[in-house]
């Protein structure tokens, strides 16, 4: 099969991350006879730097002829340490999920046994974490009014939502707890929102068509302890933008490194698929930066595309890379591999499964060796 993938490297870590995604897109080609066309886009800082608008019109055009985006990060120290800035990174990416209708973010959580211990959370409170955290991405707070009195001394932020937005995430969210574990969990602030109250009775309606599924709520406040304290009791989270873009987050600690959450944003023609972490500018060039959030975020991209054994061949090569410790320094600080090193492994071992596991022995002094 040919796909045609648009590719948006974006600033910082995002180029090196996303050049070991493509090698695994690229191993997955070579195994099971697809194509995949890449086209690059710019957007956030290298885009207002070059053009003078974060997403300029050809990176909107690529993104809206392809089969699947790729994303890396964005954001840049200058525009983050300005707040006068009119023109900003973020807003390239704003406008994309706007003009793609790009409504749900899906965010997994999981605790890999293999690192447990890098997690400041003690081990018998996030052993068997899975979560799926389903986040409306076009709506709420981020997308509302805003203003700002002519003497600067009072500013707005309007939030709003309609009953059709927030179903058509939540029939998706629904559908996910079907596959899994058949809970879900809505987080609002329904004792104090207008909207959070539009949401729960929205939600509470929709569940009547899915009586497989146990639906129960929570306040967003409570939510975010009850993350920390027993995160094995949620299976999907539903929750409107600005609080799923908080408690994501904050659960991104469980997996013991944030360099290993992907994410998909996905709508009715159109998906895109990225890391949750930022830009890291501090790590640019430096050959440190994790790429398995950007790998994993390839196996939901493949899993989009109906292309399920190729996406679980790709989430089995990065969970041996963290069983054999072929990993970067932010989880392997004894013997840590570069952030190339890792992703050649990972390729490696999706065309040679058998040859990389027992040569494990020839990889060595940062080099991954296939015999």
């Amino acid at each position: 099969m040919k796909y045609n993938i648009a590719v948006i490297p974006g600033d910082g870590i995002g180029p090196e991350v996303i050049e070991q995604a493509k090698k695994v897109l690229n191993a997955v080609s070579y195994v099971y006879d697809h194509t995949f066309i890449y086209t690059e886009g710019l957007m956030g800082a290298c885009a207002i730097d070059k053009t003078g608008n974060p997403l300029p019109e050809k990176t909107l055009e690529i993104c809206k002829e392809s089969d699947a985006i790729l994303f890396g990060a964005i954001g840049d120290p200058k525009y983050d340490n300005d707040p006068s800035a009119k023109v900003r990174p973020e807003q390239g990416l704003l406008r994309l999920r706007k003009e793609l209708g790009l409504f749900c973010n899906v965010r997994p959580v999981k605790a890999y046994e293999q690192l447990i211990d890098k997690s400041p959370l003690k081990k018998e409170i996030i052993d068997g974490t899975d979560i799926s955290i389903f986040r409306e991405l076009t709506g709420g707070i981020y997308f509302g009014i805003k203003e700002l009195s002519d003497d600067g001394q009072s500013a707005f932020d309007g939030c709003s939502y309609s009953v059709e937005e927030i179903e058509r995430i939540s029939h998706l969210a629904f559908q996910e707890a079907q596959k899994r574990r058949k809970k879900l969990t809505l987080v609002d602030k329904a004792n104090v929102l207008e909207t959070s109250r539009l949401w729960r009775k929205t939600v509470t309606e929709l569940a009547k068509t899915y009586p497989d599924v146990a639906l129960d709520f929570l306040f967003v406040d409570n939510a975010a302890m009850q993350i920390i304290l027993n995160p094995r009791q949620f299976d999907v989270i539903l929750t409107e933008n600005l609080f799923g873009d908080i408690i994501s987050d904050e659960a991104s600690v469980i997996g013991g490194s944030i360099g290993l959450l992907a994410s998909a944003s996905v709508g009715k023609e159109n998906a895109l698929f990225e890391p949750i972490h930022g830009s890291y500018p501090q790590a640019k060039g430096k050959g440190i930066a994790n790429p398995l959030a950007s790998i994993l975020s390839v196996a939901m991209l493949l899993n989009h595309l109906g292309l399920i054994e190729e996406s679980k061949a790709v989430e089995k090569a990065a969970e041996k890379s963290l069983e054999l410790r072929v990993t970067t320094v932010d989880i392997n600080s004894e013997k840590p591999f570069s952030t190339s090193l890792v992703g050649d492994f990972i390729s490696d071992y999706i065309q040679n499964q058998n040859d990389t596991n027992l040569n494990f022995q020839n990889i060595h002094l940062g080099q991954s060796t296939i015999i």
